[in-house]
This record gives C-alpha cells, sequence and structure tokens, in this order.
C-alpha cells in the first residue's frame, strides 16, 4: 500500500469526527462563539432534536466580509492574536468548530459587523464552500444548520430520539447560562419554548452574586436558591465562588453538580472527589449534594488545551485548588450552623391529609398500650473500638451526661431559634415552640449529630490512639505503590498506622489505628495505595475513621425511647443551635422539622 495524502473533504470529515458528536456538539459551539463575540442575547432554535436544523443567533461583534470568508477556513482564529497557547482568555482558540459543521451538513452563515452598512453571507455544503454575498439582518451573526450528518450517513444511526437530542442541547445552553448571567437566553424546539432565561445584573448596583444566585435558581430550581450557602474564598492566586447546597438538599445521583474553570464548564474528577470529601461527613454515600463552583485562576495556572471538546482541564497545582474546596464547603456547612433544608418543611407539610371522615367512636390512644423498645446493642467494630476514647464514652454512657441539664423551660420561645421546648412524643420526638411555629426534633439523630462533633474535636486536640499488631502483617504489593505508601508513612503515622518498607513490592504493618478494631489490614493498605495513585491523598483511613465516629456516636446518643426530662429537652436545642451541621444527621437525614404557625393554620383553613 501507498502512502498518500487524504483529500481535504475527507479531512475536514475527520476533525469533525472530534468536535460534532451530536447536535449538543454544534450548539456549544456556536453559543460559545456568540459569548466570545460579546452577544447579550442568544437565540437558539432546533427542529428534529437539532438533526434536521439548528439555528443559533446573536447580538454580538458580527464579522466583515474578509472575516466570515476566513472563518469557515481550518485552523482560522481571531482568538489567539499573540499566537499564546497558555494565555487562553476564550471558549474557542482552534479554529476548527465552523469548518467541521460545514463538512458535515449544510452550513450557513450571515453577519454584520458593528457600524458596518452591509451584513455578508456565506455558506458550507458538505465541505463546499461558496463566496462571501451581500445579505439582510442588523448587526451580529446568524448560523444556520440544516441536514446535520447528511455527507456521514452512517453517524446517523447513533443519534438518539430527537427529545433526548433537545434535552441535550438545552443542557449545555444551561451550563453556559450560568456562568453567563448578564447574557439572555432562549431555546426552542419545533415550535415549544424549552428555556427562557432573561438577562440579570444589568443594573449595576446588583451584587453579581445575587445575580448568580438568581440564574442559577432559575436553571437549578428554587429549592436550591432558597437553600444554599455562598462561597467566596481564596488562597494564593486562585479564587473560588459559588453555591454549595445544604447537606438535607441532597439527590440520588451527580448530575446537579457544576463546575466552571474560567467561565468554561467542565467536567474534572478532582473536583468531584473533592465535592465528595467536602460532604462526606454529612450524606450517605449513595446521595449527593447540589453545587456551583466558579473557579477562577491565571491562565497559565490551567491547561484547557487536553481535550478536543474542551472539556476537561488539567491544574498546575490540583491539590492547591482540591483543598481550596474542600475547605470553603465546610466552612460554609459551618457558617450555616443548625440550618436545615426548607424542603424539609414542605415535604413534612405534603404528608399531612384531611380525614376523610370524623370517627363515630373514639378508639383507645395509641400511646396507652407503647413500650419503648430495647436499644440496639452494637458487638462490633464501635464497641471494639469504645476503648480508644474510655474517657469520652464513660462520659456519653452516663445517663447524666447524655444532655447537660440547663434551666430553659421558663424562657421565651422568641428568644431562642429552635424555641423552647413543650412536650415529647412516644419518647422519640421533641416538640419545641418558637415565635412563629413549631420544631419537631428527632433526639437520636439530633445527638448523635452532637456526639459526633464532640468525637471529631477529640481527634483534632491529640494523636489518634494506636494499637500494636501481635503479629506483624505484611502486605505484598507492586513495587510503585509500595514506594508510594513508605514515602507517606510520616503522614500515615499521624493517623495512627505505622508502616515499613519490607524488601522489594512489600510493606510491614506494625501498628493501626486502635478506632478500626479488628479490621482488614491487608484490604485497608490495598486501598490506600490504589488511592494513593489515583488522588494523592490518603482518603480510605480518614475516611474509615470518620465511619467509626459516626458508628460510636450513634450508638452512644439519646436513644428513641428514652424519657427526657424538660431541662434535657431544652439542652439539647441549645447545644443544637450551638453546633454547626446539627441540621442533619451523620446521615444526611435531617434532625428536626420546622412548621411555621401560617403554614399550620393553612392545614386547618383558617388562612
Amino acid at each position: 500500500m501507498t502512502i498518500r495524502l487524504l483529500p481535504p473533504n475527507l479531512v475536514n470529515q475527520i476533525a469533525a469526527g472530534e468536535v460534532v458528536e451530536r447536535p449538543a456538539s454544534v450548539v456549544k459551539e456556536l453559543v460559545e462563539n456568540a459569548l466570545d463575540a460579546g452577544a447579550r442575547r442568544i437565540d437558539i432554535h432546533l427542529r428534529e432534536g437539532g438533526r434536521a436544523l439548528i439555528v443559533v443567533e446573536d447580538d454580538g461583534k458580527g464579522m466583515t466580509r474578509d472575516e466570515l470568508a476566513l472563518a469557515v477556513e481550518r485552523h482560522a482564529t481571531s482568538k489567539l492574536p499573540d499566537d499564546d497557547l497558555v494565555h487562553i482568555h476564550s471558549f474557542g482558540f482552534r479554529g476548527e468548530a465552523l469548518p467541521s459543521i460545514g463538512a458535515v451538513g449544510r452550513l450557513a452563515i450571515a453577519s454584520r459587523a458593528r457600524g458596518a452598512d452591509t451584513a455578508w453571507q456565506v455558506a458550507v455544503d458538505g465541505g463546499v464552500k461558496s463566496s462571501a454575498e451581500p445579505a439582510a439582518r442588523g448587526e451580529g451573526t446568524r448560523v444556520e444548520l440544516r441536514d446535520l450528518f447528511y455527507a456521514v450517513p452512517a453517524r446517523l444511526k447513533f443519534l438518539k430520539s430527537p427529545r433526548s437530542e433537545s434535552n441535550a442541547a438545552q443542557e449545555i445552553v444551561e451550563r453556559l447560562a450560568m456562568a453567563h448571567p448578564d447574557v439572555a437566553f432562549t431555546l426552542r424546539d419545533e415550535e415549544r419554548l424549552a428555556l427562557r432565561l432573561p438577562a440579570i445584573g444589568a443594573d449595576l448596583l446588583q451584587d453579581p452574586a445575587a445575580a448568580t444566585l438568581e440564574r442559577l435558581g432559575a436553571i437549578m430550581g428554587r429549592d436550591f436558591a432558597d437553600n444554599a450557602a455562598r462561597l467566596d474564598a481564596m488562597r494564593e492566586s486562585v479564587r473560588l465562588t459559588g453555591f454549595a447546597g445544604l447537606p438535607t438538599l441532597n439527590r440520588a445521583t451527580s448530575t446537579q453538580q457544576f463546575l466552571f474553570v474560567n467561565g468554561r464548564p467542565v467536567k474534572d474528577r478532582l473536583i468531584i472527589g473533592a465535592i465528595r470529601g467536602a460532604y462526606q461527613d454529612f450524606l450517605a454515600r449513595d446521595r449527593h449534594p447540589m453545587v456551583a463552583l466558579f473557579v477562577d485562576l491565571p491562565a497559565e495556572e490551567v491547561d484547557v488545551n487536553v481535550h478536543p471538546a474542551k472539556a476537561e482541564v488539567r491544574f498546575r497545582d490540583a491539590a492547591l485548588v482540591r483543598g481550596l474546596i474542600v475547605s470553603a464547603i465546610r466552612a460554609a456547612l459551618a457558617e450555616a450552623g443548625h440550618r436545615a433544608s426548607s424542603t424539609v418543611a414542605a415535604n413534612t407539610l405534603g404528608s399531612f391529609t384531611a380525614p376523610s371522615q370524623f370517627p363515630t367512636q373514639l378508639s383507645t390512644p395509641a400511646w396507652r398500650g407503647y413500650t419503648p423498645g430495647p436499644a440496639r446493642s452494637s458487638p462490633g467494630l464501635a464497641a471494639q473500638a469504645m476503648a480508644a476514647f474510655a474517657p469520652l464514652s464513660a462520659e456519653i454512657d452516663r445517663p447524666s451526661a447524655r444532655v447537660e441539664a440547663v434551666p430553659a423551660a421558663d424562657s421565651a420561645p422568641a428568644a431562642h431559634p429552635l424555641g423552647v421546648a413543650r412536650a415529647q412524643l412516644h419518647e422519640t420526638y421533641v416538640v419545641a415552640q418558637t415565635a412563629d411555629g413549631i420544631v419537631i426534633v428527632d433526639q437520636h439523630a439530633a445527638h448523635e449529630r452532637l456526639v459526633y462533633e464532640r468525637m471529631k474535636a477529640a481527634l483534632e486536640l491529640g494523636s489518634v490512639a494506636r494499637q500494636a499488631l501481635l503479629i506483624p502483617e505484611v502486605v505484598e504489593l507492586d513495587g510503585p505503590n509500595a514506594e508510594r505508601l513508605t514515602a507517606r508513612a510520616g503522614e500515615l503515622a499521624e493517623l495512627g498506622l505505622v508502616i515499613e518498607g519490607f524488601g522489594a513490592g512489600a510493606i510491614v504493618v506494625r501498628e493501626v489505628p486502635a478506632l478500626l478494631g479488628q479490621s482488614d489490614v491487608r484490604g485497608l493498605i490495598q486501598d490506600l495505595a490504589d488511592e494513593l495513585a489515583e488522588l494523592g491523598d490518603a482518603l480510605s483511613l480518614k475516611e474509615r475513621l470518620q465511619e467509626v465516629c459516626s458508628t460510636m456516636a450513634c450508638h452512644g446518643s439519646v436513644r428513641a425511647g428514652r424519657r427526657l426530662t424538660q431541662p434535657e429537652m431544652d439542652a439539647l436545642l441549645r447545644q443544637m443551635e450551638a453546633t454547626p451541621h446539627s441540621g442533619q444527621c451523620n446521615h444526611g437525614r435531617p434532625t428536626y422539622v420546622e412548621l411555621k404557625l401560617a403554614d399550620i393554620e393553612r392545614l386547618f383553613g383558617r388562612r
């Protein structure tokens, strides 16, 4: 076989495969071009999910006749004036999008530069370009693509249904709109208005963060806007802004987690891991928080030229970015204090139902035959680890120390956010009266969080207690993993894990954290080695320590079925108000529900 040059139209079609995967890819490239052109209004129109027609129209700065002719040539761009691939401040910079789109469909572009008297248009049909001709339109650019993939029909069979393709395009527009609240977006699918986002923040007096939150609320939902903690932190040259949802506002998947780097929507495994680490004390492993993070840093500190679709980035100092995200989210959640999501109360009110008929005879009250069940025992890992926290465990186990009795029963409800205790229901729930409603507290879940926070504080005050192995455990690993662990032996020792190198490709474990009890040492070392290779951090050990603390707190807190005195109930409320994160237990469930008096009156038809 003879080596030969491929024809230009085939080269363009191959290149298009990296840029144009589906209609959403076209929408992404065209909307990004409009944003780079300084547009303040962008209108998108789809037909058959974008397969038959995609139109993107903007009011940006437009193009002259010569610029329009060059725009459809490969590797022609206005976004690298100094040929500098390091300091990139625009979305596009490769000059591949328009020629690639024109190689697989019927492309028409009409544009009028600001201040110009005439608009111009050019067409590209399956890679064949026409000359520029005069056109009639106002300032800005209109890009129209018909019959996507008609030039490469084999690609058509990989497209999904029109509705699926339309939804994918809408997701792309929403992500770009989150980072640009000052730009108006509309998206029409056939004749249906799928998305309409008016420009926000035109008023110079409006807080940019408030404008961003308003745009996020329009896309992620009103619940997020009402239950998000603001982030604004800086470390060295990296700044993090955005909003993190309260732990009690969570989802079953991570689809409501959005990351933007210098205004560019990206997906990054490092950041996803940082979000998981920031919320690991507050959510179960199968639940995911809602967050929108905006990372801004000098262009030379991040490489956006990693992926053809520019969906991935690479940070020069990834550890700095990760640490900033974790610390900022945790600080924001701590500042939220005992606050829980307002959706908890909404869901509670939604569960109330009016009786269909009144009973003719009162039945025996349920409480009359109620017998508190026995407290669950835990002979496993937590029980074995209790010896490591003997002083603290003894304090928790003393009934008189489970809640610190303080005389608060005579206090006015308005003096405390969680009110004053008025009753205990089924020896499980504390009912408190606030200035404008009531609060119902799950005594076990609430005290579980309080005990857990005390245990974490005890861990931070002193070194982790160690337990020497009677027979040191030898774990065989491959060479690089063994070297990584040995290099971090000092840090691991601070966490209670003492290891040494044991020849080539082996580690000997001499001491383990007492909190872990009879743990699988071999499995722990292997997990640490794998995660050090991927993330460069000893996450498994820290997570296991916190899991054990959580288990100990669960079995060392006030049980459901235990009657509390009035001072104990009020003391529980006061401690919740003073303890960060007390609005949710260690598994992300709410510890209390607050119902406003107006909502209660509405249930009874009084409003």
